[in-house]
């Protein structure tokens, strides 16, 4: 009897969230499309989710924090931050909720709590919208496009107005690149809605048109004419990769800025959290967002060296093979290559070491790199082995891992996996560029080697990367609080 009571108790309860996570996410619909307010619960997107993946992050934050994050104490303030005027916004109700926890659970409390917590976002502050071109429309290119459209929102930060691929473009083509950018072999189904304008040349993204442009040079294109100005050219083909050849782009009429998403020469190499600050959008025209590894391991390194001071280290890279590999032998330029992506491991080389330094200065010189491509067509991982000037056991480094993954400049960068079971294909649609593996660290007895592990999302992940870059570049970045 014990036991079926305690079950219809615990049946009650669920019904009791599920139908709260119904009205919460109702909510954080209503705050981002009526307000440009998102949502997000420890960094993870909760708009176009369902009530088991909510109550899962939950969950996950619970054990996260170590304390009981609930889903009526987000949704209670969720509610409370309806009531008050806000600038545009993002909003982490993870942390919130975790302060929150234990406090009255009256109304007037929770408005009383958001406002205290949420003072400096209160002023409203206007952002002029930005046109954002694609200049290339491959692996990356698709990912920026679904996301610039997924938190399209009401248009007030990064608006997609244009594509600018080679060759014809026609009916059949736009078919083809509309199919391509629904349906993805690693990332699913796009969620939303895409359509074709064959006699506009246009997607139709959605509800929302977006133009096809065809060119060979980018100087060529009069932007202008499209009702596109100002722009800021994300330049994802990696045909052009100095600042000689991305000034091509800024003689295009309706051209301001440039992103190139790869390491770029003479221009800055940005890892956004690391050193974005360092470069003045005002001053600076042309940026670029560095690579996917760099990207990863340059969050946890600033970490490493700030804690503890960084001696040298290796950095080995286990990397999913790409689209500059052959699908089976055949003639590459470069050595390896040519031989089968997917069925063989093949060691090649990667930047990533020395790159790192462009966002660090303080490890110039101090790190070796290597890279070995895997028969995975995503997900990565970058292994460092550091020497480091201050010792320190496997328990300390962890929890000061989890602090920055938590607070601080970093949270949008470093994820804190706790799954003793991560694999690869876990991460795959991870927004961070980071995720530390916190059960696979090592550190000797002696307490001055260690061993990190660190996966990474090489599209997915490197892709809002990318997009907290144009943000920054285009200056719509909003107030957040996390």
């Amino acid at each position: 009897m014990l036991n079926s009571e305690k079950y219809e108790k615990e049946l009650t309860l669920q019904t009791q969230k599920r139908r709260a996570t119904v009205e919460f996410i109702s909510v954080i619909s209503d705050l981002w499309y009526d307000k440009s307010i998102e949502m997000v619960l420890f960094r993870n997107p909760l708009i176009d989710q369902n009530v088991s993946h909510i109550l899962n992050l939950i969950d996950y934050g619970t054990e996260f924090v170590g304390k009981s994050i609930s889903i009526f104490d987000a949704l209670l303030l969720a509610k409370a931050i309806k009531t008050i005027d806000l600038s545009h916004s993002k909003i982490d109700l993870g942390k919130m909720a975790f302060l929150y926890s234990g406090k009255s659970e009256k109304i007037e409390d929770a408005i009383i709590f958001v406002k205290e917590e949420l003072i400096e976002a209160e002023s409203i502050n206007e952002i002029e919208p930005k046109d954002v071109v694609l200049y290339g429309f491959g692996r990356i290119g698709r990912l920026l496009a679904r996301e610039l459209m997924t938190q399209l929102g009401e248009g007030k930060q990064m608006r997609l107005r244009a594509i600018v691929v080679r060759g014809a473009i026609n009916e059949q083509v736009l078919v083809k690149r509309a199919s391509l950018l629904s349906i993805d072999s690693v990332h699913g189904e796009f969620s939303g809605g895409v359509k074709i304008d064959a006699a506009n040349n246009s997607l139709i993204i959605n509800g929302t048109s977006v133009q096809f442009i065809s060119a060979n040079n980018p100087e060529d294109i009069d932007y202008t004419k499209y009702g596109i100005n100002n722009a800021l050219i994300i330049d994802n083909t990696g045909a052009f990769r100095d600042k000689e050849q991305l000034s091509r782009h800024l003689k295009a009429k309706g051209a301001a800025k440039v992103l190139l998403t790869a390491p770029g020469a003479g221009v800055p190499n940005i890892v956004y959290g690391v050193n974005h600050k360092d470069h003045n959008p005002d001053n600076v025209d042309i940026f670029s967002a560095a690579s996917c590894t760099t990207n990863a391991i340059t969050p946890i390194l600033k970490v490493i060296e700030d804690e503890f001071g960084v001696e040298n280290g290796h950095l080995e890279t286990i990397h999913a093979y790409t689209n500059d590999q052959n699908l089976v032998d055949n003639m590459h330029k470069k050595e390896r290559r040519g031989r089968a992506a997917a069925l063989n491991m093949v060691i090649t080389e990667t930047g990533a070491g020395k790159a790192v330094a462009k966002a660090l200065p303080a490890l110039a010189g101090k790190l070796t790199s290597n890279a070995i491509r895997v028969p995975v067509p995503n997900g990565s991982l970058a292994i460092l082995s550091l020497r480091i000037n201050k010792k320190t056991t496997k328990s300390q480094l962890n929890d000061i891992m989890r602090k920055h993954s938590l607070e601080g400049g970093l949270v949008e960068q470093i994820r804190y996996s706790l799954n003793p079971e991560l694999v690869s294909s876990d991460i795959i649609g991870t927004n961070c560029p980071s995720i530390f593996d916190s059960n696979a660290t090592i550190v000797t007895e002696e307490g001055n080697s260690i061993l990190l592990y660190i996966w990474y999302d090489n599209e997915y992940g490197y892709s809002h990367q990318v997009i907290r870059l144009a943000r920054y570049i285009s200056k719509v970045k909003r107030n957040i609080y996390y």
